[in-house]
């Protein structure tokens, strides 16, 4: 399955025509990060009441992200979208006479330029679509809107793609600073030995007295708060999963969000635990690389 960024555009456009008028428009479609399935429409008010059919269509595109659908829709009428109002024509011209004879030297005799000009003299053909057409337009802008969509994803998608190389490259070097954490652990008991061993011969001096298996007891004390074998396991299966989780794709946000939360916790208890100074900067390293996962993964689906 896909990987599916959740940043998006696409932009498509659709055209019909309906007795003597064209109708064309075009959708837009932009999509960013979200917690969960948003989605909000700017729509002429005629066409308001398509958004719950809209975000249906939406969601069987994409699961996650706030995405926002913008319709621009213009008419163009043809010839016969003008007419003039003979009733009204005919009773200005009649008025317009009346008081050019009563005073000639005030009101100027009409012509039928300006009068053509006067408001409601001159009007537009009633181009309100019937239940019908509107209907017909509506399924057609529908069509046009599932287009954008399948366009977006595709966009989705190759980002996806591009998201899903760079998440498997930082769990790499995750991988890598693990397995070298295990090599520091492995030698943690003959360095922990010996630094227990200096600081004895520091407090109490050559002859303390202290016999080997007394020292050997420490040590194992020692080593046991130092064990990090647990917790290195558990990073190495998160590690694991994680590949598995991207190979798989599909909707894998959610999980890997909570994988890194995971990572993240064991880091910081290998951290706490850690006595040498090389086992800290390998975990301060660590948790840099969890983090730059853990920003890539905010942005897919």
């Amino acid at each position: 399955m896909q990987l599916l960024s959740m940043t998006g555009f696409a932009r498509e456009s659709g055209s019909l025509r309906l007795d003597t008028t064209v109708f064309d428009w075009f959708w837009e479609l932009k999509s960013v990060n979200g917690k969960s399935f948003d989605f909000k429409t700017k729509l002429p008010p005629s066409f308001e009441n398509l958004t719950p059919e809209l975000k249906v269509s939406a969601a069987e595109y994409f699961n996650r992200g706030s995405i926002s659908a913008f319709l621009e829709l213009k008419s163009t009428a043809g010839d016969q979208s003008l007419k003039i109002n003979e009733k009204n024509l005919q009773e200005l011209m009649s008025l317009s006479l009346k008081l050019h004879q009563q005073a000639a030297d005030v009101w100027a005799r009409p012509s039928i330029t300006e009068l053509l000009t006067v408001r409601g003299i001159v009007e537009s053909e009633d181009t309100s679509l019937d239940e019908e057409a509107q209907n017909l337009l509506a399924q057609e802008l529908l069509k046009t809107f599932k287009q954008t969509c399948a366009k977006m994803r595709q966009d989705r998608a190759q980002e996806g793609e591009k998201i899903k190389s760079a998440l498997l490259l930082i769990l790499d070097k995750i991988s890598k600073t693990v397995d070298n954490l295990v090599k520091v652990a492995a030698a943690q008991p003959p360095k922990l030995k010996a630094k227990l061993q200096q600081q004895i011969s520091e407090l109490l001096g050559e002859d303390a007295g202290i016999s080997e298996e007394r020292l050997a007891q420490e040590v194992v004390l020692y080593v046991t708060r130092a064990d990090v074998r647990e917790e290195l396991d558990r990073l190495q299966a998160h590690i694991k999963t994680a590949k598995e989780l991207l190979t798989l794709g599909g909707t894998i946000g959610r999980r890997l969000d909570f994988l890194c939360q995971e990572l993240n916790r064991e880091a910081n208890t290998t951290g706490s635990k850690s006595m040498d100074i090389e086992q800290t900067n390998l975990v301060v390293e660590l948790k840099a690389l969890i983090e730059q996962f853990r920003e890539q993964v905010q942005n897919i689906e």
